[in-house]
Order: structure tokens, then C-alpha cells, then sequence
């Protein structure tokens, strides 16, 4: 509690901070990172008092990560406008990510199977594939918008609704990739990951947190590709334009 001032003094001169660049910007919803940051809070304390009782009960553990995962996938559909059946669109390609990831990191041993871990692994994942869900999905359909000529002129010519948004499908992916590649690329040197300072701080050696950490952004990576690429694969399947579908 003693350090509990302090750190509500740093988030208030850092939320005024980013408020007042992007009103000096005059960017839309200025005060938008306050309420990001309220809310946060109340979630994270709200977390840490379940965390408390469930970390060693794994199917409470598995409630929690099903929560987390329905409400990434609400989160990331929301963002890009989905109606119902990009919605599943969402669900699945997000599951497939996080499911193959953590199926892969488990029966390797890489990291130990149990709740603890389970939560962690599971909740990192989860969050990066609703980012990557987002990302690509925004940058899909906002591509497929800017070029419907160029879509239209491929369906004429008899091509499938997935064949005429191909390349754009690509370059959608590609962008989307980039923050979590860069990030990989310069753990260590540019940036300092959570999960490894966290490993640091809960008393772990630090070959063990960069053993930990280096398995984490590799699933990162995984994870994302396998919901990016499914994505674009379901919502790009139907052939209408995105300013015209049902938000």
C-alpha cells in the first residue's frame, strides 16, 4: 500500500501526457487512453483478487482462460465491424492459433503443463491473437474497400471471391506480422519483454527467463500466422464489399 500514491500519481501525469498530445493533435477521442487506463485498473485488480484463488485449480484456470479468449474475440469482432459469420470467422481462426500453440509448447515440455503456466502461456497468446485479429482484419477490408474496382474487374473474369482479394489477403498479413516480427527480432537488444523480466523478478535465472521468453515470442509468432492466414482465408471467401456489409 505504501507504494500505492506514487503509482496513481505516475498514471495520472501519464494518461494527462497522452491526452494532451492527442488533443494538441486534435486526433478523434482524445481522452480515450483515461478510460483505457481506469479501465485496465479496475480489470487488473478485479484479476489479481480471482488469480489469487483459482492459479492452482486447474479448471477454474481453464473458466478464466475461456473468459479471456470470449472477450478477446468480442474485442477484436467489434474492431473490425464483423457481423455474425466473420464473427465466427474470428473465434475460429483465434482458436486455431492459440490451440496449436499451446499443444505444441505442452507435450514438447518446453514449458510445464500446469495451471500456473497454463494461465500465463494462454493469456499471452490469447491477447496476441486478438491484436493480430484485429490488425489484419482492419487492413483486409479496408484494402478490399480502396480497391473494390480492382476486386470487381477479377470477378468478371470468373475468378473465386478468394482468388480476386488474394494479393490483398497478403499484404494484409504481411502488415499485421510486422510489430510481432520486429518485436522478436529485437528482444534483447530494443526491447525487454514482460514474460522475461517477470521470470527475472519471480526469481528465475536468467538463461531460465530467456529460455521461457524466446519460447513465448515464438508462439507469438505461430499463433499469429495461423489466425492471420485463416482469417483473411473465411471473411475472404464472400464476395461483397465491406462498406456494404451488415456491421
Amino acid at each position: 500500500m505504501s507504494g500505492l500514491v506514487p503509482t496513481i500519481v505516475a498514471l495520472v501525469l501519464l494518461a494527462a501526457i497522452a491526452v494532451a498530445g492527442l488533443s494538441a493533435a486534435r486526433v478523434p477521442r482524445a481522452p480515450a487512453p483515461v478510460w483505457a487506463i481506469l479501465r485496465g485498473t479496475l480489470q487488473l485488480a478485479a484479476l489479481s483478487l480471482v488469480l489469487s484463488g483459482i492459479i492452482g485449480n486447474p479448471v477454474w484456470v481453464a473458466v478464466g482462460l475461456l473468459v479471456m479468449f470470449t472477450a478477446a474475440v468480442y474485442t477484436a469482432s467489434r474492431r473490425i465491424h464483423a457481423d455474425r459469420r466473420q464473427t465466427m470467422a474470428v473465434g475460429l481462426s483465434m482458436l486455431a492459433g492459440n490451440a496449436a500453440v499451446l499443444v505444441i509448447v505442452f507435450t514438447t515440455g518446453a514449458i510445464e503443463f500446469s495451471p500456473r503456466y497454463a494461465l500465463a502461456i494462454g493469456g499471452i497468446i490469447v491477447g496476441n491473437t486478438m491484436s493480430i485479429a484485429t490488425l489484419t482484419g482492419r487492413t483486409f477490408r479496408a484494402s478490399v474497400r480502396d480497391h473494390w474496382s480492382e476486386v470487381e474487374g477479377w470477378l468478371a473474369l470468373g475468378a473465386r471471391p478468394i482468388e480476386s482479394t488474394r494479393q490483398l489477403a497478403r499484404s494484409a498479413i504481411y502488415s499485421a506480422m510486422v510489430p510481432s516480427i520486429d518485436q522478436t527480432k529485437t528482444t534483447g537488444i530494443v526491447v525487454l519483454p514482460g514474460a522475461f523480466v517477470g521470470a527475472i523478478f519471480g526469481g528465475s535465472s536468467p538463461l531460465e527467463a530467456g529460455r521461457f521468453q524466446i519460447v513465448v515470442l515464438a508462439g507469438i509468432l505461430a499463433g499469429a500466422t495461423i489466425t492471420a492466414t485463416l482469417l483473411v482465408r473465411l471473411i475472404g471467401s464472400v464476395a461483397q464489399r465491406p462498406d456494404e456489409e451488415t456491421p
